[in-house]
């Protein structure tokens, strides 16, 4: 692996169609790149049971990819969990809270995610991080904001006296352009692994396949992955 910290990138890699899509987009432009991801006790527990399939899977669909592909972490911060109070980590029913956000919204999840990620960069001698934020198709998440992630930047690199960059190459297309995205990073090869062996569904239900792949087929998530998947396939037949 180079040493060179610029050539060098973490990838936030939750199991699910946006970080999937993350990653190939950091192993074309990264000599080196990592990968790590959190279990903070999320109810769809499954995604991280994803992650080496969608690792794998990519990592198998050019040689160039598959050199520049390097070590995998899971951090365990079960505490998120333990805090509780929204559909993300316990079993209850999804609703809008009386602020207007979902009840999937896990306070500061991105942000401490993307702290951990840094720490683990520090000692990497990792110079770029990359998520799948996104300001576009989302649900209202503060934490998802552009300009909450240039602010959260900004303290990282005070508080561990670096440079790092944070990267969310998702953050102003829609779900429709991020299939688009994977398809021009890596194919219909590279659709086809994010179809089989992502996650996107809140309620960790694998048991149903769509066209756009496994899922509840009803959630939040599964709505917005489908409704992508419909105008990618649109645009792609145009």
């Amino acid at each position: 692996m180079s040493a060179d910290p610029d050539m060098r990138a973490l990838v936030l890699l939750s199991g699910g169609q946006d970080s999937a899509t993350c990653l190939a987009w950091a192993l074309d432009r990264f000599a080196a790149v990592e990968t790590v991801g959190i279990a903070y006790g999320q109810r769809h527990a499954i995604e991280l049971d994803c992650r080496e399939a969608v690792r794998a899977g990519i990592a198998e669909l050019n040689s160039r990819w598959r050199d520049r592909l390097g070590d995998d972490h899971v951090i365990p911060i079960e505490a998120l969990g333990q805090i509780g109070g929204t559909a993300m980590t316990s079993e209850i029913a999804i609703t809008a809270s009386e602020a207007g956000l979902p009840n999937t919204f896990v306070p500061g999840r991105n942000l401490i995610f993307f702290t951990f990620a840094a720490a683990i960069a520090y000692r990497r001698g990792i110079r770029h991080l990359v998520g799948g934020m996104c300001e576009t198709d989302y649900s209202g998440y503060p934490d998802c904001r552009d300009d909450a992630l240039k602010a959260l930047q900004v303290t990282l690199n005070l508080g561990m006296d670096q440079r790092f960059v944070l990267h969310t190459p998702l953050m102003w297309i829609d779900k429709g352009a991020t299939w688009q995205l994977a398809a021009d990073l890596g194919g219909a090869a590279l659709v086809d692994v994010i179809q089989e062996h992502s996650h996107s569904c809140y309620l960790g239900d694998r048991t149903r396949r769509f066209e756009w792949g496994y899922g509840c087929g009803s959630c939040p998530a599964c709505a917005l992955r489908a409704s992508g998947w419909q105008r990618f396939a649109e645009g792609s037949s145009a």
